[in-house]
């Protein structure tokens, strides 16, 4: 394949176009203001920093820090040196990153101060050469002599060279790199800010960590390809963005984000003056939620669908109809099918395993061949791990994740399903329906349920039996129900049911 810098990610964003120096790329919650040429300026000079420590094409920089924007200007660093950018959630323990830091072998790990004496001892066991430090505040080793940015070009790359690695949750086994390329999130950024309508007068809330997909790749990409800008929160915190609603047009969040804007009485159509655009993901979106929030507002919340192997596969129209508990169509360029567990493409509205092919699906699970083999069909598609269903008009609605399908007696029960039903139910914030062992049935359907308060548990259960009975069949029906105060979910918002599996064992 042939390089150029016109494969370069950092190149195709177009931060360094000169018609841009001056403009706003974003504004910090302290009030202070980066242009696009500060952003390529501070990414040019770390760049340089980091080939003067040694790196080279394809050395992983592995990233422990909290949100900032020299966070966000390393990451953009690595992409025009062609080194590989490796973002660690801020949550991981030792152990964890133990792990991470071993299988990816970086050159280089940034971490926050107060965790630099832990970290170096990590990183000498794993060899790795050097350990810097970035503080929330823009401050630490990273940053302190940095070199004068030199207004040189990214490197060449080509379309299969890796640009970022990324880590599964691992909730079946210990976590898989997934290698993403230039091409990779660069075909599925030029796809959204297409989609989605985004432009230069475009104003994005970002309250998103910046350690994943969605608020690293969606949310930055969209905004620095179409020369947009940015209010950059270190994190969410529910009254100051309700403020800064007044001053944006779009907002990207998962869920738990709109159910919080929903909380605060004063949260209406009012708020949301300047918006086009609400967008959700990274998990499902509850129905309740989405109509509530239209009712509120008079905005339809745009759910859309991906993985980290993936990045977006799948929108609800930006024009059309956005359908609750749907996540829209497949993308321009990306396919989608349907299968049986046998290969069988199913016919319109049945549940199988869902499975995409396009530019947008990564390269490799990093150092696992068998493992990428065995994810992939012969014809190129990857195997995603979620139950899904296409309707006849094309909409695609999740299920669940095949591991967290129940087989009862020999049937087949799907969580999401029952799950729609009880959270419709009077008293009922939100559940969570899990298969537990049974001697008889194999596993038996268990209901986890979060009340609202409105209503006593015993009241609670006999009316979401109710509800059930009339509505399911009986072998979908949950033998046991549970009442928790709040569901366990990751820091991506999604609920982690084999917790509940563990935690609710016999």
């Amino acid at each position: 394949m042939t390089k150029s810098i016109e494969n370069n990610l950092y190149y195709r964003l177009g931060i360094d176009k000169p018609d841009r120096g001056q403009v706003r790329v974003l504004q910090t919650d302290s009030g202070k203001v980066w242009t696009y040429g500060d952003l390529s300026d501070m990414a040019k000079s770390l760049g340089q920093k980091l080939i003067r420590l040694g790196v080279q094409q394809g050395d992983r920089i592995s990233v422990q820090v909290d949100k900032s924007v020299e966070a966000l200007a390393l990451y953009l660093a690595c992409l025009r040196i062609g080194a590989v950018y490796h973002p660690l959630n801020t949550a991981y323990s030792l152990v964890e990153l133990d792990y991470f830091i071993e299988n990816a072998a970086p050159r280089v790990l940034v971490c926050s101060t107060d965790r630099e004496e832990l970290l170096t001892q990590l990183a000498v066991r794993c060899g790795v050469d050097v350990v810097l430090t970035l503080d929330i505040s823009g401050t630490g080793s990273l940053v302190s002599d940095l070199p004068e940015a030199q207004d040189s070009a990214p490197v060449s790359v080509n379309s299969s060279t890796a640009a970022a690695l990324l880590y599964s949750s691992g909730t079946t086994g210990r976590p898989k790199g997934i290698v993403l390329t230039h091409e990779n999130l660069a075909s599925n950024a030029e796809v959204l800010v297409d989609l989605w309508g985004f432009s230069a007068d475009d104003v994005l809330l970002h309250s998103l960590p910046i350690y994943h997909v969605h608020g690293l790749f969606v949310a930055c990409h969209c905004v620095l390809l179409s020369g947009a800008s940015m209010l950059w929160n270190a994190g969410f915190e529910v009254h100051k963005v309700l403020e800064q609603l007044g001053r944006s047009s779009v907002m990207m969040g998962v869920p738990t984000y709109y159910s919080r804007l929903l909380s605060l009485p004063e949260f209406d159509s009012g708020s949301c003056k300047s918006m086009r655009l609400f967008i959700s993901g990274s998990a499902p979106l509850l129905s309740s939620t989405f109509a509530e929030f239209e009712r509120r507002t008079g905005h339809r919340i745009l759910e859309r669908y991906g993985m980290t192997e993936t990045g977006m596969s799948t929108s609800n129209p930006l024009n059309g109809e956005r359908r609750a508990g749907t996540v829209g169509f497949p993308l321009p360029g990306i396919a989608l099918r349907v299968e049986d567990d046998h290969g069988l493409i199913l016919a319109a509205g049945e549940v199988g395993n869902l499975l995409v092919k396009g530019p947008n699906v990564f390269r490799e699970y990093w150092g696992m061949p068998e493992k990428t083999a065995a994810d992939f069909t012969e014809d190129g598609f990857f195997k995603t791990g979620d139950l899904a269903t296409i309707d006849a008009e094309g909409y695609v609605a999740i299920v669940g994740r095949s591991k967290d399908l129940i087989i009862t007696g020999g049937l087949n029960v799907y969580p999401k399903e029952i799950e729609l039903v009880i959270d419709r139910c009077d008293g009922v914030l939100e559940s969570a329906v899990i298969g537990l062992s049974d001697d008889d049935f194999g596993e038996r359907v268990v209901a986890v349920i979060v009340p609202d308060g409105t209503k006593h548990e015993a009241d609670l259960e006999q009316g979401v039996r109710r509800e059930l009975q009339e509505s399911l069949a009986g072998f979908k029906r949950p033998k046991d129900y549970i009442f928790i105060d709040s569901l366990p979910r990751n820091a991506m918002g999604k609920v982690q049911k084999a917790l509940l599996r563990e935690r609710f064992a016999d």
